[in-house]
């Protein structure tokens, strides 16, 4: 008996990896193609594995983006809450600068994030789940903002918050004639100035 619980979890994990092994191919094939551009056998090619596989872990190309993004969004949602949670007066500077940083770094993020937003070929329990991990951001916005004393509701600010520092990274993220660093540094001078304004509400 115990040998048999060993080998199905052993399967398990074999199981688990492969998953993960596809939405990391998934993640790459997303940051680099529209989603309504992007085949099984795109992602099946990343992976290094046959697209009959794929359908072995995932039904079709939504529910890999589903996953990839939300992947994205607990880790997000992670980093913001552990810097909320240890400031008393909610820390607008360095949420900005963690958010913005991550997805910076984390490029294939923010380009399914903004493809989420932009896209309406998704179906709605598709969109509903990244709806859901939206929220988890907005949530955090929330409580930085109540613990920097805004009237409520602060929902509205939460939405403009994450309006501005994603237009300063559709903006400014592939600035022409300027190296990485340059970018960088220019969209946490114009993240302070946001930042700045929010903080005088």
């Amino acid at each position: 008996m115990k040998v048999k619980g060993a080998f199905a979890e052993m399967k398990n994990g074999e199981k688990r990896a492969r998953q993960e092994a596809i939405i990391a191919a998934a993640e790459r094939t997303f940051a680099a193609k529209p989603f309504n551009k992007v085949s099984i056998r795109d992602i099946a090619r990343e992976a290094g594995i046959s697209h009959a596989a794929i359908y072995r872990y995932f039904p079709d190309q939504q529910s890999l983006f589903i996953e990839a993004f939300l992947r994205g969004a607990g880790e997000i949602i992670a980093f913001l809450t552990e810097i909320v949670s240890r400031s008393k007066t909610g820390d607008i500077a360095k949420v900005a600068e963690t958010y913005l940083d991550y997805l910076l770094t984390h490029d294939q993020y923010f380009r399914m994030m903004t493809r989420f937003m932009l896209d309406g070929s998704l179906t709605a329990e598709m969109i509903e789940r990244l709806n859901i991990a939206e929220r988890g951001i907005f949530d955090q916005f929330d409580v930085m903002f109540r613990k920097m004393e805004m009237p409520e509701p602060v929902r509205i600010l939460s939405h403009a918050f994450f309006a501005a520092l994603h237009g300063v990274l559709i903006t400014f993220n592939n600035y022409p004639g300027r190296g990485q660093d340059a970018v960088r540094e220019h969209i946490k001078k114009v993240a302070k100035v946001i930042t700045e304004k929010f903080m005088r509400e």
